[in-house]
């Protein structure tokens, strides 16, 4: 668990590239709800226009504006403080995350260029797939430009969680809404490591129920796709994940105290990997990042090898 230090007015812009697609329209809907943010910037290739004049009439106070094309990129992200990328094609049957990589990383790197010269300093939370993927690339965009703050890069993981968190309270007849499980590691397939031994309210699990479990987690993407039979991937879900991590991020840049979510970032909590998700502490006192002794610092990725041990 690490503490990253965030500010910003209490009345933040927010830009989300990719709004027109199927997880930017449920996800700017969510948004547009919040008190937090005064402005809600949307940007696609097309039709964001209509989608964000649908949205205007909802009696909330954010304002929204859209943007289409290139040429007002740079307009739609200038101000921002936090930007959301959930653009780029969905899986479709078949397809793996990494099938995604050869578009999806180009429209990453695309966006990661403009944003980095707009608005450097905003918080970039990646939605696109693979997450294990962009948000490298989109580090080393921000890198070559000479902005990067770890600080300030996320992988949005947070559907992995959602989603442990409601298997979990449906097998064990926990309260949903109070039921939490870490997932660690990174966001594809076996990768995904849910922290079964850290679900609060404390729950035992038999042998057979933590496989089970681990693999429902880790393929409920797959389990979406297949039931949509070739209409899309987890979108409505996604976005629901989306806001969330953008509304604790948002209370945590405005003072709330004890804000933990897990993201895919750059990180030292193991040696063997640049990128890991972990559980992060926003900590608006923090001039800087800070981390815990070096025993308390690697105990999740301790107690994640453990898991996948226990899993095999």
């Amino acid at each position: 668990v690490v503490s990253l230090a965030v500010s910003a007015p209490r009345h933040a812009k927010v830009s989300v590239l990719g709004a027109a697609g199927g997880i930017g329209q449920p996800l700017s809907l969510l948004l547009k709800q919040s008190t937090l943010i005064s402005e809600l910037a949307l940007y696609d290739v097309a039709n964001t226009v209509g989608v964000a004049a649908d949205l205007s009439h909802i009696e909330s106070a954010a304002q929204v504006k859209g943007y289409v094309g290139d040429s007002q990129l740079e307009e739609c992200l200038q101000g921002s403080k936090i930007v959301i990328i959930p653009a780029g094609v969905p899986r479709k049957p078949g397809m793996t995350r990494d099938d995604l990589f050869n578009i999806n990383a180009g429209i990453a790197m695309t966006l990661a260029e403009a944003a980095s010269k707009a608005c450097p300093d905003a918080m970039m939370c990646i939605i696109s797939n693979p997450v294990n993927s962009t948000v490298p690339i989109a580090s080393e965009i921000y890198k070559k430009n000479g902005v990067f703050d770890p600080r300030k890069m996320f992988g949005v993981t947070t559907l992995d969680v959602v989603r442990a968190n409601t298997f979990i309270s449906e097998l064990k007849g926990t309260p949903v809404t109070q039921t939490q499980c870490p997932v660690i590691g990174g966001h594809a397939g076996i990768t995904i490591l849910p922290l079964l031994s850290q679900v609060e309210p404390s729950c035992e699990f038999t042998d057979e129920e933590r496989a089970a479990l681990t693999v429902r987690i880790q393929n409920a993407g797959t389990e979406v796709v297949e039931a949509k039979a070739g209409g899309g991937s987890a979108t409505l879900s996604m976005a629901y994940a989306g806001a969330r991590f953008a509304f604790a991020l948002l209370q945590a840049m405005n003072g709330a105290k004890n804000v933990v979510e897990c993201s895919y970032v750059e990180s030292d909590v193991t040696d063997d990997l640049q990128f890991f998700s972990s559980l992060f502490f926003w900590d608006p006192t923090e001039s800087k990042i800070t981390s815990e002794s070096e025993p308390d610092r690697l105990r999740t990725a301790k107690v994640g090898r453990n898991e996948a041990r226990t899993c095999r």
